[in-house]
């Protein structure tokens, strides 16, 4: 089944019975909802015709023959019809939304809960803004299908069908002169419906475009200031902007048309009612008693008001129509999502939970490929012992990173096995080998929100105590405590106006504050003044101390400090040993040390 980011990329599809037995499946919950808003709706379409029968009854049975006492209590049933066709359009409407806004909750959490458990692949391959539009542009389109879509297509329906039914027993003849009209109305419903849909979509495709287009120019703002671009920007925005204008003046134009015309044809079939009706009040007036006629003066209003109530839901479900197709399409990439089961995770029959977390890690035989035919870990074998600090260099490319990922289990390698304590750690409880494994990635991110909430993560198993200790131990307590509200301080997106280092040090607290059985850092290589470097060192050597580390290193005085060096080359293991004996060996670590490494030694010192 082929995937449409936006709706103007998908084909007209006729609405899918199979898409739509899905859906219905998060009707279910809200079934009492249901009944009372399709009761309300019956009730109500019955009283809408009830009014016009009422008008009849009114003429042709208490103002003809002058009753006015009769007519005053119709007046005041006519009343109560109406208070109690208010209370069922109340039920009515409140029924729908709260059915809509709670199978859309529903499905946001479903979308979310089922993102977040995803692994890395799908996000490897799917763009971040694809994934929002799923949860927002496309959970928007369904909430309008349920909120106003399905229950209103009923309502609409009955309406319909009572009108109908209630012209054919007052007057089958009149009923067809006004039907003739009906093949016109089709028409013009079939081609407004197909251009209404295909300007919609050129404004779906349209707001997208401005949208990715002012994201992308805020986002980069900075270069766009920097290289003087202000004015192209300005000039490609507006004839952005001028296409989606275009675009919704399209739109009203569509509907500016089909009102006229429905408005016209409706007119038409009163004229054929006042035409033939009219003629035959005139003609049995003339040669029967009032008693015996079949068209009555009251009848024909009857006649008359039931047309104009007929017309308003054929627009209505023309409109609904365009709806439930943009509501196919969007619940097709929604379930696509929800189809796509992640590669990594639990097998219920096989997983352990080990008592405790020893650290005594060991790579065997690992060839590992993001890509079919593109290897990024060769033949890769490797023994961590418990409390040993591993530093792991190697050029760009050399699948430092790619250790990281599958020590976390973002990915599983094609061959070989990772071992924790002896364990396979694809049979390890995936929560429990994540809650032992604290990773500091080398682009640190943080979320809006305090500072305290940002060490902890929101997790309760962490005391605001432990926050601070761990602030204390890599050197950021003093910092934080000289921002406005300390640990309370409430930082901006990705860190507000915190420097580099300060982000740095945060994310180390963040690692420790969950006191990890093993460490993974992945030093960040971005500079930083002379005394935060230092602050950031003494930080990384207490985080190391006492626990299996692995470090991919960028530091000579992080790669010293380590018990061993892992020297990556083309995805293999060249080397193993200590900063010394590699040296000594003066193969590929020495030519590393030689082109990157030998100027910080003369820092260092």
């Amino acid at each position: 089944m082929p995937a449409y980011d936006n709706v103007d990329d998908a084909p007209d599809r006729k609405l899918d019975r199979q898409m739509l037995k899905r859906l219905l499946a998060f009707v279910r919950p809200y079934r009492k909802w249901v009944i009372i808003s399709v009761i309300c709706s019956i009730f109500s379409s019955l009283f809408m015709v009830a009014r016009a029968d009422m008008t009849r009854i009114g003429i042709d049975t208490y103002i003809s023959v002058g009753n006015l006492k009769g007519l005053w209590i119709l007046c005041g049933a006519y009343i109560l019809l109406l208070l109690v066709q208010a209370i069922m359009q109340f039920g009515l409407t409140y029924a729908m939304a709260f059915i809509g806004q709670n199978i859309i909750y529903d499905l946001r959490v479903k979308l979310f809960r089922h993102t977040i458990k995803q692994d890395s692949a799908h996000f490897d391959k799917t763009p971040v803004g694809e994934m929002v539009s799923r949860v927002t542009n496309d959970v928007n389109a369904l909430s309008e299908m349920f909120s106003s879509g399905l229950i209103m297509v009923i309502t609409d329906v009955l309406i319909l069908g009572f009108i109908t039914a209630r012209m054919f027993t007052a007057n089958w003849r009149l009923a067809l002169v006004v039907f003739t009209v009906l093949p016109f109305l089709l028409i013009a419903s079939f081609f407004f419906r197909i251009k209404a849909r295909q300007a919609f979509r050129a404004v779906r495709k349209g707001l997208g475009q401005i949208n990715s287009f002012m994201q992308e120019r805020v986002s980069g703002m900075a270069l766009v200031q920097i290289f003087r671009r202000e004015e192209q920007d300005l000039a490609k925005f507006t004839e952005i902007n001028s296409e989606l204008r275009s675009a919704h003046i399209q739109t009203v134009l569509y509907y500016a048309l089909y009102f006229p015309v429905v408005e016209l044809l409706s007119t038409v079939a009163i004229g054929l009612i006042l035409w033939y009706g009219g003629g035959q009040v005139v003609l049995e007036s003339l040669n029967v008693s009032a008693e015996d006629q079949v068209m009555t003066v009251g009848a024909l209003l009857m006649f008359i008001q039931l047309t104009e109530m007929f017309f308003r839901p054929v627009f209505d479900l023309s409109d609904k129509y365009n709806l439930l197709q943009n509501a196919m399409a969007s619940s097709e990439r929604i379930f696509k999502l929800l189809d796509t089961s992640p590669s990594i995770q639990d097998d219920t029959s096989s997983t352990v939970t080990p008592d405790a977390c020893l650290g005594e890690l060991e790579f065997k035989d690992i060839n590992f490929a993001y890509n079919p035919g593109e290897p990024v870990l060769k033949e890769f074998s490797l023994k961590i012992n418990k409390g040993e600090t591993l530093a792991v260099v190697g050029a760009t490319g050399a699948g430092k990173t790619t250790i990281i990922s599958l020590l976390s289990r973002f990915y599983d390698p094609q061959e070989g096995q990772i071992l924790l304590d002896g364990t396979p750690i694809n049979t390890i409880d995936l929560d429990w080998l994540r809650g032992r494994i604290s990773v500091v990635l080398q682009d640190v991110f943080l979320f809006p929100g305090t500072v305290r909430d940002n060490i902890s993560l929101g997790n309760t198993s962490v005391s605001p105590e432990a926050a601070e200790k761990a602030a204390h131990l890599v050197g950021a307590h003093d910092f934080i405590l000289a921002l406005q509200h300390g640990y309370d301080t409430v930082l901006g997106e990705d860190g507000g106006s915190l420097s580099v280092g300060q982000k740095q040090l945060i994310s180390f607290a963040r690692a420790l504050a969950f006191d990890p059985g093993i460490l993974v850092l992945d030093e960040a290589t971005s500079s930083v003044d002379t005394e935060t470097e230092h602050k950031i060192q003494a930080a990384i050597h207490r985080m190391l101390e006492g626990r299996t580390s692995i470090v991919i290193a960028h530091r000579l005085s992080t790669i010293r400090n380590a018990d061993r060096i892992a020297v990556m080359h083309h995805g293999k293991l060249r080397e193993l040993g200590s900063h010394s004996e590699l040296l000594a060996e003066k193969g590929l670590y020495y030519k590393l040390y030689q082109l990157q490494y030998k100027d910080q030694e003369v820092s260092d010192d």
